[in-house]
């Protein structure tokens, strides 16, 4: 049973600005998060309960997980820089 993934307006509008060449890579992550959102190279936020990064290249995925609804949130997506944390 595949997840549900959400992205949030915010979310959508982020990513929008990306350049063309890097919505693969971001797409791909969101695609794989579908089948399992635990895979690849995540982290679990400190000093958050229930939010965690996914690392998609340069850019970084933040989301919320529903285990019981099987459902993933995605709050950000944003370039890593030096104040991305």
């Amino acid at each position: 049973m595949n997840w549900t993934v959400i992205v949030a307006e915010a979310a959508q509008k982020q990513l929008a600005r990306f350049p063309a060449k890097d919505h693969s890579k971001i797409a791909a992550a969101l695609l794989a998060m579908t089948l399992n959102p635990f895979s690849g190279d995540i982290v679990k936020l400190e000093g958050e309960q229930n939010r965690w990064r996914r690392r998609a290249g340069h850019y970084r995925i933040f989301f919320s997980v529903d285990k019981t609804a099987r459902m993933v949130a995605i709050s950000a997506i944003l370039r890593r820089t030096s104040t991305t944390y």
